[in-house]
């Protein structure tokens, strides 16, 4: 197996996986350089994760500006208003990484749902950009735990994705995905949308330099359809299609079941190992079968704080921060409206718990 070096630690090498590795590898986890993401938080997994650094992706190293798709990505953004310049990149980078399609999807200002946007697709290859509107980020939780942090995800086996990835694996698997290359896309250290292309002929793994040539037309992109006043209205339809003024719903999957309920409803969140408890303002607690991190991802962090390993709370519903709880008077605790049980503050979550409660 061939190595890089790593560009945070000198002299320590990181494992890059060529297409023999394939097979032991269904999916990566690539680090994309933004406003969210920091060298330090670099660290080291096992297989199935590969970890690619893309430090360098905003400083091309081409010497042919028609090989560099930033530079063709920036002299469609500034000729051309943005849905039509976004149209274009996708069709020149996909056809130039060999994809069978390329495709954008944005978040609603709830960051609840998402919608298709933008879609290139080859030749005899079927075309889904209209099939997820308005659809519930809960789909694709798997894959959003680690876009909202930053990180692009290269799934190299679709057949083989985790259990908690399987909603998002039944819809690849109706578009026919083999693989497939998600590229977040961030403005003011928001996300906002992502970018990225489908295999559907056959697996296949693309190279670290696409993925940085992808990575740096991201970020032109966030600029120009976030960073400026839309020219086409279509920016402000996607705003108001928010449900309507309707209260934004989160989905919870209990078994047999699925129930849409307000983010404002859910007081807590615990851990239960592969599952999650979850504390709803008008009821006891409910089980979702998906783990805390798929909610630690979700959850917007506005409202919703961690406290503890296990357990995150809806913040405007703390009704009481003891700091000198247990035994040794030197625990800290909180309460919330309804529960009278008290919830355990972790030493790490104390600051800020005591800055977003205004103490």
């Amino acid at each position: 197996m061939p190595f890089f070096s790593d560009p945070y630690f000198p002299g320590r090498a990181a494992a890059y996986c060529d297409s023999a590795s394939l097979s032991l590898i269904p999916f990566s986890i690539l680090i994309v350089m933004n406003e969210q993401f920091h060298p330090s938080d670099l660290s080291d997994t096992a297989p199935p994760y590969e970890l690619i650094s893309i430090a360098d992706c905003l400083h091309p190293t081409m010497g042919q500006p028609s090989h560099d798709w930033a530079y063709m990505a920036a002299a469609h953004l500034i000729g051309s208003p943005a849905n039509i310049a976004i149209a274009a990149i996708l069709e020149e980078t996909g056809k130039l990484a060999g994809a069978d399609r390329a495709w954008m999807f944005e978040y609603d200002d709830d960051f609840l749902h998402f919608r298709n946007t933008e879609e290139w697709a080859r030749k005899d290859v079927s075309s889904h950009v209209g099939d997820l509107q308005q659809t519930p980020v809960t789909m694709i939780g798997w894959l959003h735990q680690w876009l909202v942090t930053g990180k692009a995800v290269m799934i190299n086996d679709v057949a083989n994705l985790p259990r908690p990835a399987r909603a998002l694996q039944a819809e690849m698997l109706r578009q026919n995905d083999k693989s497939v290359l998600c590229v977040p896309i961030f403005h003011n250290c928001v996300l906002r949308a992502c970018i990225g292309f489908d295999a559907t002929r056959t697996k296949r793994r693309w190279p670290v330099d696409e993925i940085h040539q992808l990575a740096r037309c991201a970020k032109l992109i966030g600029i120009a359809r976030y960073g400026r006043a839309p020219v086409d209205g279509r920016r402000d339809v996607v705003a108001g299609n928010a449900l309507n003024g309707a209260e934004p719903l989160v989905h919870l999957h209990m078994p047999g079941r699925t129930r849409g309920v307000p983010l404002a409803a859910i007081v807590g969140l615990r851990s239960a190992k592969d599952y999650t408890q979850i504390w709803l303002r008008d009821e006891a607690a409910v089980l979702d079968l998906r783990p805390l991190s798929f909610w630690i991802g979700l959850l917007p962090k506005s409202s919703f704080l961690r406290i503890h390993r296990t357990t995150v709370i809806n913040i405007s519903h703390v009704t009481e921060l003891d700091r000198h709880a247990g035994p040794t008077k030197q625990a800290w605790t909180v309460r919330l409206r309804r529960f009278d049980q008290p919830w355990a503050v972790s030493r790490p979550y104390r600051q800020e718990l005591r800055s977003r409660l205004g103490i």
